[in-house]
C-alpha cells in the first residue's frame, strides 16, 4: 500500500471502473463532494425520471463492458464480478419501480439533498460561494425528486403512508425559520466576517429558497403522497430479496436466517444475563442497566465532554492498535469525533476524500433535550465508528490506490460488508481485551442484542413470518414491542429505529447477517490456512480487497 514502482499497472478493466466514477460524478455530484473529488459540487444530480433513464443507460454500457472485458489478473476478477453484480441489481431495482416509492425516515433523497451541506467545505471565500449555489438549486432538486414519487403515485407504487408522515414533519422542520438553512447561512455571516456584501446577500436569499422549496415538498407529501400512500409497511418476498441483495452483496437464505436470528437473539439474551450477574450478583439485565445508570464515574454531561470522551478513546485505539494488530497507514490514523448540525438521533461514519484532506468522521445526531450519556453503552460505538470499525475498513481502502482503481477504493461496498465488519470489529476488540470491564461488555451486547432482534423483526414483518412469541403473523404493531422488549433505549429511539426498518428493508438485518458472513469466511480462512493462520494477515488482506459484495468477498479469500 504505496505509492512506489512497485504498483499495480492500471488494467483496461480498471479504466472501465474509472470510467464509471466519472460518469457517477457527471450524473451525481454529491458524488464528487463526499469523496472530494472535481466536479460540479454546486449541483445537484437530476432526481426525475428523466434523470434515472440516464442513470440506467449509463450503467448498461458500463456493464456490457465489463461483459466483454478480460481480467488481467485477481483485482480484475474482482472488479468485474463486484462491479457488474451491482450494476444488474440497480437495473433490477430500476425494473421493481424501488425509485418511484423511495423515501423514508432515514436515507432517502428526503434527507439527501440536505445532508450534503454537512460534508461540503467551508474554510474558503470560493467554499461559502458553492454552497450558496447548491442552495439556490435545492428547489430544483426537490422539483425532480417530487416528479419521480408523481410517477409511482399515477403507477399505484407507492410507499407506506407512515414514511410519507415522518418525512413530512423533517420537511417541515427544514422549512422553518429557524431550519438548517437560515441557521447555516448565519453562521456564515457571523464565521466568516471576510466574506463580500454580495455573497452574504446570496446566502441569504437561497437559504430561504431552499426552506420554502422543502416547505413545497411537505405540501405535496401531505396534500397528494400521504392520500395515496400504502397503508401496510411489509413491501413481500419479491423486493424484499432484491433490497437483501443490495445491502449484503450475497444471496441469503431468508428463512433460514430469519430462524438463525431466533437463535441468535436468544444467545445475546442469555450472554447479557450472565454478564449482569459479574456486574451485580443475581441481577437481571434490568437491575444490572438500572444499577450502572445510578453510577456517576460512568456518565458524560454536555456536547463539548461527549465529543472530548469520544476523540480521546479513539485516538488511543488507533494509537495502540496501529503498534499490535493491525498496519494502519499515517493518514488513516486520523479521525475525527463529530456533533453532527440536526437532532435525528443517528450515529454514523463519512468516510475521508481521496487525498484525506478532510479525514474521516464519526458523526453523533443528538436528539433534542438529550444532555446526558453513559460510557458503558457507547465505548462499543466508538470502536464500531472508528477503528478498527468503519474507518479503518473505509480508510485503508482510500489509502489503497496502489493496487486498486477509484471504484474500488471511493464507493464499492455494501452495508452488509461495512456494517458486518464493524460488529466483526466490536467482537475483536472483545477478544483483544478491550472490554474486559464487564459494563462495556454489556453495553456492547445491548447493541449485539438488538442488531439480531432486528434480523428477527426486519424479515418477520416484510416476509409475513410467524412471530417467535405470539405465533401469529407478524404486525407493524409487533415491531415496536419486540423491539422495545429487546432494548435500553427510550420509546423516541424505539419509535425511530423501526420505523427506519419499515420503510429501509433488508438494510437492518445486514449489520448481524454482515457480521455472521465475516465471521464465516474468517473460520474457512482459518481452516484453509492451518497452522499458518494469522488474524492480522487475515485482516489486512481482506481490507486490501476494498469494499466489495459479500459474495465477493467470499470468493476472493476463499477461491
Amino acid at each position: 500500500m504505496s505509492d512506489s514502482a512497485a504498483d499495480r499497472t492500471p488494467t483496461p478493466v480498471d479504466a472501465i471502473a474509472e470510467q464509471w466514477v466519472a460518469t457517477l460524478v457527471e450524473l451525481s455530484p454529491d458524488t464528487a463532494t463526499y469523496i472530494g473529488a472535481a466536479g460540479k459540487l454546486d449541483e445537484y444530480q437530476d432526481f426525475s425520471p428523466a434523470g434515472r433513464a440516464r442513470y440506467e443507460e449509463a450503467a448498461r454500457a458500463a456493464l456490457s463492458q465489463l461483459e466483454a472485458a478480460t481480467p488481467v489478473d485477481d483485482t480484475d476478477r474482482v472488479t468485474i464480478t463486484d462491479l457488474s453484480a451491482e450494476l444488474r441489481l440497480d437495473l433490477e431495482l430500476a425494473e421493481a419501480g424501488w425509485d418511484q416509492r423511495d423515501i423514508n425516515v432515514l436515507a432517502s433523497p428526503a434527507q439527501g439533498i440536505r445532508e450534503i451541506f454537512d460534508l461540503m467545505p467551508t474554510a474558503t471565500e470560493e467554499d461559502w460561494g458553492i454552497i450558496a449555489r447548491k442552495m439556490g438549486n435545492v428547489a430544483t432538486a426537490l422539483e425532480g425528486y417530487t416528479e419521480t414519487l408523481r410517477e409511482g403515485i399515477a403507477a399505484g407504487n407507492t410507499p407506506a403512508r407512515r414514511q410519507v408522515l415522518e418525512v413530512l414533519e423533517q420537511a417541515k422542520r427544514n422549512a422553518a425559520a429557524d431550519g438548517f438553512f437560515p441557521e447555516f447561512a448565519l453562521g456564515a455571516q457571523v464565521d466568516s466576517a471576510g466574506l463580500p456584501g454580495s455573497l452574504h446577500d446570496d446566502l441569504t436569499r437561497n437559504a430561504q429558497s431552499a426552506a420554502d422549496a422543502y416547505g413545497a415538498f411537505a405540501t405535496f407529501l401531505e396534500s397528494e403522497l400521504a392520500p395515496a400512500a400504502r397503508e401496510h409497511d411489509a413491501v413481500g418476498r419479491e423486493l424484499y430479496g432484491l433490497m437483501s441483495r443490495r445491502f449484503l452483496g450475497a444471496t441469503i437464505d431468508l428463512d433460514e436466517t430469519y430462524e438463525w436470528g431466533i437463535e441468535e437473539l436468544a444467545r445475546m439474551v442469555e450472554e447479557q444475563t450472565r454478564i449482569a450477574g459479574e456486574i451485580l450478583p443475581g441481577a437481571s439485565v434490568e437491575e444490572a442497566i438500572a444499577h450502572l445508570e445510578k453510577d456517576p464515574a460512568r456518565k458524560l454531561h454536555g456536547r463539548d465532554a461527549l465529543k472530548a470522551w469520544m476523540q480521546n478513546l479513539s485516538d488511543t485505539a488507533i494509537a495502540e492498535l496501529s503498534r499490535t494488530h493491525f498496519e494502519i497507514p499515517e493518514p488513516v490514523k486520523e479521525l475525527e469525533c463529530m456533533i453532527a448540525p440536526t437532532p435525528g438521533g443517528a450515529i454514523y461514519y463519512t468516510g475521508p476524500t481521496d487525498d484525506f484532506s478532510r479525514p474521516g468522521r464519526m458523526w453523533w445526531s443528538i436528539p433534542e433535550g438529550v444532555d446526558e450519556f453513559d460510557t458503558w453503552r457507547e465505548t462499543t460505538t466508538v470502536y464500531h465508528e472508528g477503528v478498527p470499525g468503519h474507518h479503518l475498513q473505509i480508510g485503508q481502502a482510500v489509502y489503497n490506490r496502489a493496487q486498486l482503481n477509484s471504484w474500488r477504493r471511493l464507493l464499492a461496498g455494501t452495508s452488509g460488508h461495512a456494517e458486518g465488519w464493524a460488529l466483526y470489529a466490536e467482537r475483536l476488540m472483545e477478544e483483544l481485551g478491550y472490554l474486559d470491564d464487564p459494563a462495556d461488555r454489556l453495553g456492547m451486547l445491548d447493541g449485539q442484542r438488538m442488531r439480531a432482534a432486528r434480523v428477527v423483526l426486519d424479515i418477520g414483518v416484510h416476509l409475513g413470518k410467524i412471530h417467535p412469541e405470539t405465533g401469529a403473523v407478524w404486525t407493524s404493531d409487533d415491531a415496536f414491542a419486540f423491539l422495545r422488549k429487546n432494548v435500553n433505549m427510550n420509546d423516541g429511539f424505539v419509535t425511530f429505529e423501526v420505523n427506519r426498518y419499515l420503510g429501509w428493508p433488508g438494510q437492518a438485518p445486514s449489520y448481524k447477517v454482515g457480521q455472521r458472513i465475516w465471521e464465516q469466511i474468517r473460520d474457512a480462512y482459518k481452516a484453509k490456512e492451518g497452522a499458518s493462520f494469522s488474524n492480522k494477515v487475515f485482516h489486512k488482506n481482506a481490507l486490501d480487497l476494498g469494499g466489495v459484495g459479500l459474495d465477493t468477498l467470499r470468493s476472493a479469500l476463499l477461491g
